[in-house]
């Protein structure tokens, strides 16, 4: 019975299907997509680690950056040198960039010469290597009739592992393919080549960029999509590239934009990664290569071992009597007589079966037909395998890439290169097919390169140029914007002239304006009072009731109302029955349509005042222009409008700057703050200056001549007797008959009308000034808030794109439309925490289709413009706070600036930027900021409510 059942299982042997029985022996090396799915998981573990500069020094995987920070947009022109050294054989090319006439693209031209690689070279100094390569070069420019009569830019194709710091400096990490020249593992390869041309001599050429075959295929078909961002190499080794975020590449400083990171993938598996995977076919290999332990991802995967692991499992498989009756012909027992070529032949499309039974025959075997079929089987469960490690890596990288941009889908191209990928008539179809299924988030195109990693070489050098040339044109365009301590210095010194001509001469730049408030709060103010706020296309009317002793707290009830910009540039009689209707809104809103109150008047217009409740509009400002207001007493208009309305009446106690209410809302809680600052739509500064400064208070209504009587007369009547000066003592002391201070609304934006600022303001200032409302005015604030900060922007942008710096040189309709870039954008895109794709987001917004390149120029002409405002108004600040430590003789002061306006309170870096410009420029003070939760409506309630105990106390 059982030598029947015996005889049954070996005929049955003898009739299974040959490739059942190869699958059955090479079971292990079938991979499915589960296995896959895990080595790729493995693998981007792996990239994480080798990314980190904390992990890399023990990381397989190393991700090398190459400091090629960009992909070629299509603007790239020029004649360049190329070297590729690599394999067996040395190119030397010429590549020419040159538009098309008539067309808004680019071709390219090349010249090229091989040269063989002497097989002593690969063994011998690495001096004598790179010496025969600059003999090449230069046989190659005699050849070619090249002039040397102007330098040549050279890009070098370097296919070894190199840690680079820049990108025309490269340390040999280790050789591989077979390379062992002495002397330069560890020394820069780019040096060597210098030297070597050096040593050569009569050739004049600057080595710009050190390029692996990897970042060159990339590079190569970058030019002709732009859309690719890998590269891969499939041949006789195997390697990918990318374009990582450079905020997660832990060996480079820096985090914006992109670097290419060579992931030198070969080695994935070297720390046991992947002993789970590797077959004893795959052990003898490694064994029996010139590095063993080393790049084991390569050896499942390259070119160069594909044959002879055919070679080993037919080998294996006959001595178990599984192929050829049992007999292996001394041919097969040789290394390498399966080649990676003889795998590609065995698996063609219709002679795959006739080339595996001649190649069998040429080795000495006597193949049947089975025989053939079964190492046909072979090679295909090798190569197969092969392809579906490289899907498992590349399915890691477009992962990586997809979730870096928070993408739900990921439109990409991959460009291909190497023998494997280009011979083998079936490794692409199952790549392709392979990543495809495992990346359905992915949408991957595949593109062989045409012109090989020497033509990426050029281009990258290209790109290198024109990132070097936009460089430093960018930085000429900003230099303008960025102040030396030296200028914000003389900034400060003309801030403190124009502070002192404004409180002696009504007609300065630098207005002075008296507020007529002669303390802050001090916490016995109580009551309820009803506030306005203009400033700005938003009005706001305010119910406020103030609490004091041991209740002492401020409650509000607020409604905002839009101010239509027909009605800021209509009439006064407009603009004031506009507000009439909505304070007559709010008191139907609030139920006190019939209730009696005090009101203050948050008016954030230059005003010219002669006491508490009356202002006269010097000029409009921040977009408003109604007519038959200028000049004209906004106190009055407001009172006839509510006469013309006739709904309800109200005491108008208080008419007040925003400045100066920001001031009285933060003195509310600090006692110390004595400054207002608004840094918003508008730019402006109050502060407490000493009665004895304000000249123009006495003169301004009248002449010098008899100036001292009538200015005792004036100062009576707001209640104020006019006293010697008695030095320190009792300073502050301001109570009834001691007024020794008054808040003064400096009006700063209107420094630089006298051409004071002429040498900081840029040509781009001057644009934005003459399309104003109000040409030739408020130069420093078109240089310092927010209703200009956008504008500067977008007149740079746009210059830089005229001149093909931005956007690929497109000058979109929105960049030409003025206002489109709105001030808040710049706080956006000055986000630390935004990433480049999300600046990319914005723009396209406003219709800028951005590359990574052009969301990192933007983001840089925003931060200089911002950093710029953010240093003036420091350099403003300085010059008040110091004024006041003179005023009062004092070698230090301690005082609190309270800050209120959008651009301080939204933008990322404004207010760091600001503090540590008065830091610097006024060191003998300290100040504190506190910013102004309740904003100036707060404050015109407490200045109503001061104003009215002014009255009692008089």
């Amino acid at each position: 019975m059982f030598t029947v059942q015996l005889l049954s299982f070996y005929f049955s042997k003898l009739q299974e299907d040959p490739t059942k029985k190869v699958d059955r022996f090479l079971y292990s090396m079938r991979l499915h997509d589960d296995q896959l799915r895990d080595i790729s998981a493995r693998f981007l573990g792996e990239m994480t680690k080798g990314l980190s500069s904390e992990s890399n020094a023990t990381a397989t995987v190393k991700m090398l950056p190459t400091h090629v920070r960009s992909t070629p947009d299509g603007s790239e022109k020029g004649e360049f040198l190329a070297l590729d050294l690599g394999g067996s054989k040395f190119k030397v090319l010429q590549v020419k960039v040159r538009e098309e006439a008539g067309k808004n693209s680019r071709r390219v031209e090349m010249e090229e010469q091989t040269y063989p690689m002497p097989k002593e070279l690969l063994f011998g100094k690495g001096v004598e290597l790179f010496d025969h390569v600059s003999e090449c070069l230069k046989d190659f420019l005699h050849q070619k009739n090249i002039s040397l009569d102007k330098k040549h830019p050279l890009g070098f194709t370097f296919s070894f592992p190199c840690q680079q710091t820049a990108l025309n400096q490269g340390i040999l990490i280790n050789w591989s393919k077979n390379f062992r020249a002495r002397g330069l593992q560890g020394k820069d390869v780019v040096q060597a080549l210098r030297q070597a041309i050096n040593r050569t001599g009569d050739m004049d050429v600057d080595v710009l960029a050190l390029v692996n075959d990897t970042v060159g295929t990339m590079m190569t078909c970058g030019f002709d999509d732009q859309h690719c961002e890998v590269g891969l190499i499939i041949g006789t080794g195997t390697n990918a590239c990318y374009m990582e975020q450079l905020c997660h590449i832990g060996l480079v400083e820096g985090d914006e934009g992109r670097m290419c990171v060579n992931t030198e993938w070969g080695a994935f598996g070297d720390d046991g990664a992947l002993d789970d995977y590797i077959t004893e076919f795959d052990r003898e290999i490694d064994a029996a290569s010139t590095n063993p332990g080393k790049q084991l991802f390569e050896k499942l995967i390259g070119g160069l071992y594909l044959g002879e692991l055919v070679r080993l499992i037919v080998l294996k498989m006959t001595k178990l009597e599984l192929l050829f009756n049992g007999n292996a012909s001394s041919a097969l027992k040789v290394k390498g007589k399966i080649t990676t070529a003889h795998v590609a032949a065995m698996e063609e499309y219709k002679n795959g079966l006739r080339n595996t039974r001649d190649i069998l025959l040429n080795l000495g075997l006597t193949p049947s037909h089975d025989d053939c079929i079964a190492v046909q089987q072979v090679s295909t469960v090798v190569s197969f395998r092969s392809s579906n490690l490289v899907a498992a890596g590349l399915a890691a990288i477009l992962n990586r890439i997809r979730q870096n941009r928070k993408l739900k889908t990921l439109k990409i191209t991959v460009g291909v290169d190497g023998t494997l990928y280009r011979t083998h008539p079936q490794y692409a179809k199952r790549l392709h097919k392979v990543v495809r299924r495992l990346v359905p988030d992915c949408h991957v195109r595949f593109i062989l390169s045409e012109s090989g990693s020497s033509k990426g070489a050029a281009v990258v050098t290209a790109v290198a140029q024109r990132l070097a040339s936009q460089r430093r044109q960018v930085e000429e365009t900003l230099s303008p914007f960025r102040l030396s301590q030296e200028q914000l210095g003389l900034v400060k010194v003309r801030m403190r002239a124009g502070l002192d001509a404004g409180l002696r001469n009504v007609s300065a730049p630098v207005k002075m304006l008296p507020a007529f408030v002669y303390r802050t709060p001090d916490g016995t103010e109580h009551g309820t009072y009803l506030a306005l706020d203009l400033g700005g296309t938003n009005f706001r009317v305010l119910l406020v009731k103030i609490y004091s002793g041991l209740r002492r707290s401020v409650r509000l009830y607020n409604k905002i109302y839009s101010i239509p910009l027909e009605i800021m540039q209509g009439t006064g009689e407009e603009l004031f029955d506009h507000i009439v209707q909505c304070i007559s809104d709010f008191l139907d809103y609030m139920g006190m349509k019939n209730v009696h109150l005090p009101l203050g008047f948050t008016f954030s217009f230059p005003c010219k005042q002669s006491g508490i409740n009356t202002g006269t509009l010097v000029s409009w400002t921040k977009g408003f222009k109604a007519t038959g207001c200028e000049g004209n007493d906004v106190i009055d208009m407001l009172r006839d409008a509510i006469k013309r309305r006739n709904e309800f009446d109200m005491d108008i106690e208080a008419i007040i700057n925003d400045t100066v209410g920001t001031m009285m809302s933060c003195a509310y809680e600090d006692p110390q703050c004595e400054i207002g600052l608004i840094a918003g739509t508008g730019s402006n500064v109050c502060y407490m200056e000493e009665l004895r400064n304000i000249k123009k208070i006495a003169t301004e209504e009248g002449s010098m001549e008899g100036g001292e009587k009538k200015e005792q007369e004036e100062w009576r009547a707001e209640g104020v007797e006019k006293k010697e000066d008695k030095g320190m003592e009792g300073e502050g002391k301001q109570g009834n008959g001691e007024r020794k201070r008054m808040c003064v609304n400096t009006e700063w934006g209107g420094l630089g009308e006298d051409g004071c600022l002429d040498d900081i303001i840029t040509h781009y200032d001057i644009e934005v000034d003459q399309a104003s409302l109000n040409h030739g005015k408020q130069r420093f604030e078109k240089l310092t808030s927010g209703l200009y900060l956008g504008e500067i922007v977008r007149h740079v942008l746009l210059d830089l794109t005229r001149r093909g710096l931005l956007f690929r040189g497109y000058v979109t309709e929105a960049l030409k439309t003025p206002g489109i870039f709105e001030t808040k954008y710049l706080s956006y895109i000055e986000s630390d925490h935004l990433a480049l794709l999300q600046v990319r987001a914005i723009l396209q917004k406003l219709g800028l289709d951005s590359t990574c390149d052009d969301s990192i120029i933007v983001k840089e002409v925003c931060e200089t413009v911002s950093h710029r405002a953010a240093q003036l108004c420091g350099a403003g600040l300085a010059a008040v706070v110091d004024k006041i430590r003179e005023n009062r003789g004092l070698e230090h002061l301690d005082i609190t600036v309270g800050v209120d306006g959008t651009l301080y309170k939204l933008h990322p870096h404004f207010a760091r930027v600001l503090q540590a410009t008065v830091r610097e420029l006024a060191p003998q003070c300290c100040v504190t900021f506190v910013l102004s939760e309740e904003g100036s409506g707060k404050g015109a309630a407490l200045i109503t409510a001061v104003a009215i105990q002014q009255k009692v106390e008089i």
